[in-house]
C-alpha cells in the first residue's frame, strides 16, 4: 500500500463503513489521519484487472514499549469482490510480513455478525478471546464485538 493507492483504499474502506458490518466508524478519514493509524510495515493491498479490490494493514495497540510486537489486523474488500479468496491471499501476507517485523500477536476486533470474517480469522489460527457486549451503538441500536487473538509461532515461543 502506497500514497498512491489513498483513494482507493478510502473508497474501500467507506464500504465497510457502509455496510455497517466491519466498524463503528462512520466518517472516513483524511489519508494523512489513515496513515498515521496504521504501521508503516505490512500494509498492502490486492488488485483484481488493475484495480484495488482490497487492502489489509496493521494499527499499534499501544504506543507502550513493551506491546511494540503486538498488532491490531484491518482487512477490508470490495463488496462486489468478496468471496474470492482475496481475504486468504491478503491474511497469508500480513502474518508473514507481521512476522518478519517483529509482530509476536495479531489481534481483531469483529462484529459477530459478520461471519466471513469470523471464518477467515479462525482459518488462520485466531482464537477468539473474549465478546464486549453492547460496546457501542451503530444507527442506536447497541453491537458486540468479538475479540481474536494469534500467536506467532515463529516469534515469542
Amino acid at each position: 500500500m502506497i500514497d498512491s493507492d489513498s483513494e482507493r483504499v478510502l473508497e474501500i474502506y467507506k464500504m465497510g463503513i457502509d455496510t455497517k458490518m466491519a466498524t463503528f466508524e462512520t466518517d472516513i478519514p483524511p489519508w494523512e489521519e489513515f496513515d498515521k493509524r496504521h504501521i508503516k510495515h505490512s500494509r498492502f493491498v490486492i488488485e483484481i484487472k488493475n484495480k484495488i479490490s482490497g487492502w489489509v494493514a496493521l494499527s499499534p495497540v499501544s504506543k507502550r514499549d513493551a506491546y511494540k510486537g503486538v498488532a491490531e489486523v484491518s482487512i477490508y474488500i470490495d463488496v462486489i469482490d468478496t468471496s474470492k479468496g482475496l481475504g486468504s491471499i491478503l491474511m497469508e501476507k500480513v502474518i508473514a510480513s507481521s512476522e518478519s517485523n517483529g509482530i509476536w500477536t495479531l489481534f481483531s476486533v469483529i462484529f459477530p455478525e459478520n461471519q466471513a470474517s469470523v471464518r477467515l480469522h479462525k482459518k488462520f489460527g485466531f482464537r477468539i478471546i473474549g465478546t464486549r457486549e453492547r460496546i457501542s451503538q451503530i444507527d442506536g441500536k447497541w453491537r458486540d464485538t468479538v475479540i481474536f487473538e494469534r500467536r506467532s509461532e515463529k516469534i515469542g515461543l
